[in-house]
Formats: C-alpha cells, structure tokens, sequence
C-alpha cells in the first residue's frame, strides 16, 4: 500500500484529556467509558445521545462512518456473562432503538451490530463491553477504506449526535 500509517496525534489528546480530568489518579480503576460518562459537562458536549437505568449509549468519538453508535452498560464489566438481568434487557433495548435512530436519522441501507469480546476479539476497549451500531450504505466502500485505510466522514460529531438524539426513543420499562 501507497501509505501504511496515517497518524492521527489528536486521539491521544482526547484520551489522555478525558483520563486527566476524572481524577487525581489516572489509575483509579475505571475503565474510558466510565470516565466519560462521569466526566463534567453535559451529555451534548461528550456526545451522549441517551441515557437508560443501567445502560447508555455514545456517539463513537473514532467512528467506521458517521452516525456509529456505542451501546453500553454504565458500570465497567468485560463479560457479556457478567451482566446482570436487568443490564441485559435494557443493554439490547437499547441496541434496538439505536438502530431504529440510525436508521431514522441517516436512511442508511443497512446497520451492523456488534460486539468485540476480549483483546484477542479486536476490543480496542475490552474491560468494558460495547455493542457497535454502524449504519451502512450499498457501495459505500471507497477508495480511501481499500486504496489507504482511510475513512470519509461527511457528517460532523456534533451534527450527528444532533441526528440522532432527535430520532432516538427510549424504549418503556417493562412493569
């Protein structure tokens, strides 16, 4: 390939940012995820699109394509086995009105969803379990993904957390 590496510095900011700001030890035992979601600021600014009981679900700051949605557990369990009942209901409920919002929002043709369990599953992330929701579109490989590795973003962050926010309907709890 023409280009191997395209270096992308300003992730490590973003990380190191969000590690920075919780507390006075880095090191205090919660995982990214945890971190954002007890990070200051409001949901906009760390792009929260909805917030359940046990679950919420996060705009990926990296995505695959605009409009990728993170659904997760608030606390930071590994195992998809360690969830609790009510995580797991409300974990895949949550899943589904995500792709009911991506769909809405995006009219993609499509949506993949799923998991990395484990470092040796490709988890970037993997002390905190995830459910990917990327919205796809027929032909929308393109040069840059095959030639460089590279994606095209064509919606901002911020005007896709909008999006999605607006489409998005927290599914009933059950009685």
């Amino acid at each position: 390939m023409a280009l191997d590496r395209l270096w992308a510095t300003w992730r490590s900011n973003y990380v190191t940012g969000i590690a920075d700001t919780r507390s006075e030890d880095p090191a205090d035992g919660r995982t990214l995820f945890e971190r954002i979601l007890a990070a200051p600021g409001s949901d906009s600014d760390k792009h929260i699109v909805a917030r359940g009981e046990h679950c919420f679900v996060l705009l990926n700051k990296f995505p695959y394509t605009s409009g990728h949605l993170l659904v997760l557990p608030n606390r930071g369990e590994p195992h998809l086995e360690g969830l609790s009942a009510r995580e797991h209901l409300e974990l895949w409920n949550l899943v589904t009105a995500s792709v009911q919002a991506i769909k809405a929002a995006f009219r993609c043709d499509g949506v993949n969803v799923g998991l990395n369990l484990g470092a040796a599953a490709g988890g970037s992330q993997s002390d905190h379990l995830h459910v990917h929701c990327v919205p796809r579109w027929t032909g929308d490989a393109n040069f840059m993904g095959v030639a460089a590795e590279t994606r095209v973003l064509p919606v901002s962050l911020d005007e896709a957390c909008d999006r999605l926010r607006a489409a998005f309907v927290l599914p009933k709890r059950d009685a």
